[in-house]
C-alpha cells in the first residue's frame, strides 16, 4: 500500500477498531491505540528517510478523482515541510496516548476523539487537494470541544465554547476566501499544485490573502486573535494540551503557508510587513504576560504565543526576499521544535497536577528534591524554550533572528527582547517551584516520581528536542529543498 495512504489509514482503522470494542475493555483500547501510534510513527521515519531532499518538490503523490465534475480528488502528496509535520504528528500521538495511559474515565470516547483529531491532522499535511485540505482541517478542529468538555478541568466549558467559537470565527474566513480562489481560477479544481501553477491578479490576492492569513491565523495563535488558545490550554487535560500546542496550532501556520503564500504570493508580499508588526507584538506580548502567570498551564500556553509568533514572523519575512531562505527554514524548523517542546511540556505538567492535584506556581517549593525526574524533564523542556544550544529550537530560532536582522532590525532587536523574557519567566518557574527550601506538604510526591513506562514518553520527546539540536542537518536539508523551490516565485 502507498506509504501516505497507509499513514492516513492506520488511524483510521484504529478508530474503527475503538468504536468496536466494548467500553469495559479499557487496557484493550490503550493497546490498539500505543500499537497505532506506533505504527505510524515508524511510518512517518520511513517517510522522512525516504524523502529526497535533491530531487525536492512534492513526492508519494498519489490521485483517485472523487467528484470529477467540480475537479475534487483524494490527491496526497508532501514536499519538505509536509514530511517533517508529519512526523511530529506521529510523535506527539504515540507520546499522547502513553501520557493518558492511566485515564479511567470514558476510555473508549476519549481514545476515538483523540484518534479522530489525529486523522485530521494527518490529512491536512498531506492534502494536495484544496477540498481536502479545508476538510480535514474541520474534523481536526472539531474533537477539541469534546475533549475539553467532557476530560477538562476548572472552568473547562467556558475555555471550550471559547475555543470553537474563536476557531468557527476563522473558519468564517477560510470558507469564502478558499472558494473565491477556486471560482476566479477557472480551473474547476480544488487541485492545490494546479492552482499554485495559476497566476492571480494582483488585486484580487491583494484582497483575498487577509482571508486565508488571519483564519488560518487564528488557530496558529496568531496575535491579536490568540485569546481562545491560553484558556484553552490550562482546561485541556495534558494529552490534549499535547496536541492542541503540539500539532494543532501547526495546521494554522501551514495553512498559511501551503494555501496563503503558496497560492498568493503577491497578497504575501503585499500583507507582510503588517503582518509582521503583529508577529512581533505576538512574540514579546506573550512572553511579557506569561511572566505575570500564577499557573503552569498558562505560563505554558502564553509561551506558545510567544513562540508561535516567531513562526509567523519567519513566514512573512521569507516573502520579502532580503533573507528568505533563512527566514521560511527557521519558520518551518520551529514548528517542530516547538510541537515536541510544548508536548513535552505539557506532559510533565500533566504528570505533576495528575498526582498534586495543583497547577499554581505558588503552592510548590523545593519540587526538584521531591520529584527530581519529573523537574529535571521540565527544566529541559524550559531551556529548549529559552533558546539553549544544543536544542532544536535554537537552530529555528536563530535563523528567524538572522532574516529579521537584515530584513527590519528592530524587529531582531524585538526577538532578542522576547528570549530575554522568555528566559526570565522560565527562570521564575524554576526558582519558584522547584528549588527552595522543600514544601512539606508535597513530601509524599517522593514515592510517585517518573519511573519506568512513565518515563518512556518523555524520553521520547528529550531525546528528539537533543538529536534535532545536535543534527540540525536531518531537518534543515528537508526544509530548505521546498523553501528554495517556493521562494522561486518571489
Amino acid at each position: 500500500m502507498p506509504l501516505l495512504s497507509s499513514i492516513l489509514i492506520v488511524p483510521t482503522l484504529t478508530l474503527l477498531a475503538i468504536l468496536l470494542i466494548p467500553n469495559r475493555s479499557v487496557q484493550l483500547i490503550r493497546w490498539v491505540c500505543a500499537l497505532s501510534g506506533l505504527i505510524t510513527g515508524v511510518l512517518s521515519i520511513q517517510l522522512w528517510m525516504a524523502y529526497d531532499p535533491i530531487s525536492g518538490g512534492v513526492q508519494f503523490i498519489e490521485m483517485i478523482p472523487w467528484v470529477a465534475s467540480m475537479g475534487i480528488s483524494y490527491h496526497v502528496g508532501v514536499d519538505g515541510f509536509g514530511t517533517i509535520l508529519i512526523m511530529l504528528n506521529s510523535i506527539v500521538y504515540f507520546t499522547a496516548v502513553l501520557t493518558m495511559w492511566d485515564l479511567e474515565t470514558r476510555v473508549k470516547e476519549y481514545f476515538a476523539f483523540m484518534v479522530l483529531l489525529v486523522i485530521g491532522v494527518y490529512g491536512v499535511f498531506m492534502s494536495q487537494d484544496m477540498f481536502f485540505f479545508f476538510f480535514f482541517y474541520e474534523i481536526a478542529v472539531v474533537p477539541m470541544y469534546p475533549l475539553i468538555v467532557i476530560w477538562g478541568s476548572g472552568n473547562k466549558e467556558y475555555a471550550a465554547m471559547k475555543l470553537m467559537l474563536f476557531l468557527l470565527a476563522g473558519s468564517a474566513l477560510l470558507f469564502p476566501g478558499l472558494l473565491a480562489i477556486y471560482h476566479t481560477a477557472g480551473l474547476h479544481t480544488f487541485d492545490l499544485i494546479a492552482l499554485s501553477q495559476h497566476t492571480f491578479a494582483p488585486d484580487f490576492q491583494i484582497f483575498v490573502y487577509p482571508f486565508i492569513y488571519i483564519g488560518f491565523g487564528v488557530l496558529a495563535g496568531m496575535f491579536p486573535v490568540h485569546g481562545w488558545s491560553p484558556t484553552g490550554h490550562v482546561a485541556a487535560p495534558s494529552a490534549v494540551s499535547m496536541l492542541h500546542a503540539g500539532v494543532l496550532m501547526k495546521l494554522g501556520a501551514f495553512g498559511v503557508l501551503s494555501v496563503g503564500i503558496r497560492l498568493l504570493p503577491e497578497g504575501a508580499v503585499y500583507w507582510a510587513p503588517t503582518f509582521s508588526a503583529f508577529a512581533t507584538i505576538g512574540i514579546v506580548y506573550g512572553a511579557f504576560v506569561a511572566i505575570r502567570q500564577t499557573d503552569f498551564k498558562f505560563v505554558i500556553g502564553f509561551s506558545s504565543v510567544s513562540h508561535m509568533g516567531i513562526v509567523l514572523l519567519g513566514l512573512n519575512l521569507a516573502v520579502l526576499g532580503k533573507a528568505g531562505a533563512d527566514a521560511l527554514n527557521g519558520a518551518v524548523f520551529q514548528m517542530f521544535a516547538h510541537g515536541i517542546m510544548t508536548a513535552l511540556f505539557f506532559s510533565t505538567v500533566g504528570f505533576i497536577y495528575d498526582r498534586a492535584h495543583s497547577k499554581t506556581i505558588a503552592d510548590f517549593g523545593g519540587l526538584g528534591s521531591q520529584m527530581p525526574r519529573a523537574v529535571s524533564i521540565f527544566i529541559v523542556a524550559g531551556l529548549c524554550g529559552a533558546g539553549l544550544p544544543g536544542m532544536a529550537s535554537f537552530w529555528a530560532e536563530l535563523l528567524v533572528f538572522l532574516a529579521a536582522l537584515k530584513t527590519y532590525p528592530i524587529v531582531g532587536v524585538s526577538i532578542i527582547i522576547g528570549l530575554v523574557l522568555t528566559a526570565i519567566y522560565i527562570l521564575r518557574v524554576f526558582t519558584t517551584a522547584f528549588f527552595g527550601p522543600p514544601n512539606e506538604r508535597w513530601q509524599n510526591l517522593k514515592d510517585v516520581d517518573l519511573k519506568g513506562f512513565q518515563l518512556l514518553p518523555r524520553a521520547i520527546l528529550v531525546a528528539v528536542l537533543v538529536y534535532f539540536g545536535f543534527v540540525p542537518r536531518a531537518m534543515l536539508d528537508i526544509i530548505n529543498s521546498t523553501t528554495t523551490a517556493l521562494l522561486g516565485k518571489f
